[in-house]
């Protein structure tokens, strides 16, 4: 898995490459967002156009970090989910609680 960050404006925004999966030891997401929750980031943008494969230890360390940054009165939101990673957030009756994006200036404006 590989993980690239940058900044726009106040938004963090992290992207998320290749597999994240336990069987590699490539789950890294919470750990990503805990990271940018001590660097003062409140405002989280995931991006997952480039990721492969997800499995339930992704989607649980994705739920993870949600719960971190709402316990800090921030926001995470995401953006380009591939089509299997929203079926598994819909079966999972995951979807509703995350905010979701096609675009990255959609999802820029939607923290204002």
């Amino acid at each position: 898995m590989g993980i690239d960050k940058r900044q726009e404006g106040e938004v963090s925004i992290v992207k998320f490459s290749g597999k994240i999966t336990i069987g590699g030891g490539q789950v890294g997401i919470r750990d990503s967002v805990l990271e940018e929750l001590a660097n003062g980031s409140l405002k989280l943008l995931l991006d997952f156009e480039e990721v492969t494969m997800i499995d339930s230890t992704g989607i649980g360390e994705l739920v993870a970090g949600l719960v971190a940054v709402n316990n800090r009165g921030g926001s995470l939101k995401l953006l380009k989910v591939p089509e299997k990673m929203d079926h598994i957030l819909e079966l999972t009756q995951l979807k509703s609680q995350f905010e979701q994006y096609p675009t990255e200036e959609e999802a820029l404006g939607s923290f204002e």
